[in-house]
């Protein structure tokens, strides 16, 4: 079974169209939105079975250049 994460980017000033871009090239993730608040970006990412969270997003997400910052939240169940 999968595990679904919500991951918010804060990019660095003129990048979240850059980080954006370099995101949808990855192809991970099932949906993105930009948006307002503190953070610039919204991921939703199915994380594949058996393979740790925090690795897979360090290893194919928060790579690219531009991102500040990071907010990752785990779900549990679907109501």
């Amino acid at each position: 079974m999968t595990t679904l994460v919500f991951v918010q980017l804060r990019c660095r000033p003129g990048q979240t169209y850059h980080v954006a871009e370099e995101v949808v090239l990855k192809e991970i993730h099932s949906e993105l939105y930009s948006t307002s608040g503190d953070y610039d970006l919204l991921l939703k990412i199915y994380i594949p079975e058996g393979q740790d969270v925090g690795k897979f997003l360090n290893d194919n997400l928060l790579t690219i250049e531009g991102i500040d910052r990071s907010l990752t939240t785990l779900t549990f169940k679907a109501f």
